[in-house]
């Protein structure tokens, strides 16, 4: 396995990681590891759009499909 190192992180971000990471059970390592898995496998909203048909979808649809693609996120980090 890989091994990554992460300079310069500040410490509010590393005290809010630890405090999800215990919220979760996890050690910091796992919870790290958990968040970065999880998002390097995710397609982006710009590949999904572009396999969309949007030839026919109106801006608002498109704006649409944007924010509901967002707000999906906000549960999962």
């Amino acid at each position: 396995m890989a091994q990554v190192l992460i300079r310069d992180l500040d410490d509010q971000t590393l005290k809010r990681l630890k405090k999800r990471a215990a919220d979760n059970y996890r050690s910091l390592q796992r919870e790290l590891r958990a968040i970065i898995t999880r998002t390097a496998s995710r397609t982006s909203v710009w590949d999904r759009l572009k396999r969309r048909p949007v030839g026919n979808s109106s801006k608002q649809e498109i704006d649409a499909y944007i924010r509901a693609e967002r707000e999906s996120w906000h549960g999962s980090f």
